[in-house]
């Protein structure tokens, strides 16, 4: 039975990038959903996605756990500025994925949830931040890059670890996080088809570009 489910669970093997600039950050993910590692299912799968206002999420691993963790964290956020009268910070907000995290993958279950997740945001002040979230809740605060634990990091953080600099800009940036998912789409089977990109700056969240790969058929003679 866990076999049969473990085959037909929708994933998102992913590529993910976050990356650090000097005025702001850009975050970015490819569209491919998989079921099992073996059919792709959706080819237009948005990754990367604006929470509210002022945050972005963007997750790997199974793509229910995922959709979850997005609608809990926005309901929760809305909640918590209710209650306590403020907008809360990006670094709330991480704790907040990381303690969601840390509690749904120790409960007993014949489907563990699993997803890894990057947060990043604007607060109040103007001053942005990002954050990485591993699937077992650990959280860490990103001072340059990370790619979290998407199946296509191993051809990011090479790539990024030859041209990230610092005082890098969110313009730069944002052709490094395209050059950094087209690379690893043609290596990694469970990554591909379009990029989303999302930029945080002191003037908000910009969704700055939305590629979609289309199929290319050659004419038979």
């Amino acid at each position: 039975m866990a076999g049969n489910l473990d085959g037909n669970i929708l994933t998102t093997g992913t590529s993910l990038v976050g990356i650090v600039c000097k005025d702001g950050i850009v975050m970015a993910g490819d569209r491919k959903t998989t079921a099992g590692g073996r059919i792709v299912m959706n080819k237009n799968k948005e990754k990367v996605a604006k929470i509210n206002d002022y945050l972005v999420i963007s997750g790997t691993g199974t793509a229910s756990d995922i959709e979850l963790m997005k609608k809990m964290v926005r309901a929760h956020l809305k909640l918590k500025e209710l209650r306590d009268k403020r907008r809360p910070t990006v670094k709330e907000a991480a704790n907040l994925v990381a303690l969601i995290s840390y509690r749904n993958i120790r409960q007993p279950s014949m489907i563990p949830f699993m997803a890894g997740i990057m947060v990043g945001g604007l607060n109040e002040d103007k001053t942005f931040e990002l954050y990485s979230i591993e699937p077992a809740g650990s959280t860490m605060k990103v001072e340059d890059f990370d790619a979290n634990f998407s199946s296509g990091m191993p051809y990011i953080l090479g790539l990024l670890e030859r041209q990230y600099h610092k005082g890098i800009t969110v313009e730069q940036g944002i052709k490094l996080a395209a050059e950094a998912i087209k690379s690893s789409s043609e290596r990694d089977t469970a990554s591909g088809l379009g990029i989303d990109i999302f930029t945080i700056t002191k003037d908000g969240i910009k969704h700055v570009s939305k590629q979609k790969a289309e199929a290319v058929y050659k004419e038979q003679d």
